[in-house]
């Protein structure tokens, strides 16, 4: 990636992907979309990243998805979190803080 872009840390892509469907459902696009507005652009992720992880999650059950028309009156795969779904995203919210706080301490030479 580019200068100011980050390549993400394997295993957050799941978590970020759940937490950008914590508040509605969306499509694909939406989800790329939402991650890098609310990263500032720090994660820029194509579909071919984006989509497969989509089909992992439903197939783990922590996504459902839906057809719908868009705002640009075409169909697409609306996706939303389940209720197991949102017990895994509190589960790696809480994995994502631990291991942070961690390598924040070592970066900071705390003990």
């Amino acid at each position: 990636m580019g200068d100011d872009r980050t390549d993400l840390v394997r295993g957050t892509l799941d978590l970020l992907i759940l937490q950008a469907l914590e508040r509605e459902p969306m499509h694909g696009w939406g989800v790329a979309e939402r991650i890098g507005a609310l990263s500032r652009d720090v994660f820029a992720l194509q579909t071919g990243t984006v989509y497969p992880a989509l089909h992992r999650l439903l197939k783990r059950g922590w996504i459902a998805a839906e057809w719908r028309t868009s705002v640009n009156n075409r169909q697409a795969r609306y996706y939303r979190l389940t209720s197991p779904g949102r017990k895994q995203l509190e589960a790696e919210r809480a994995s994502w803080r631990r291991v942070s706080l961690a390598v924040n301490r070592v970066l900071d030479g705390l003990s």
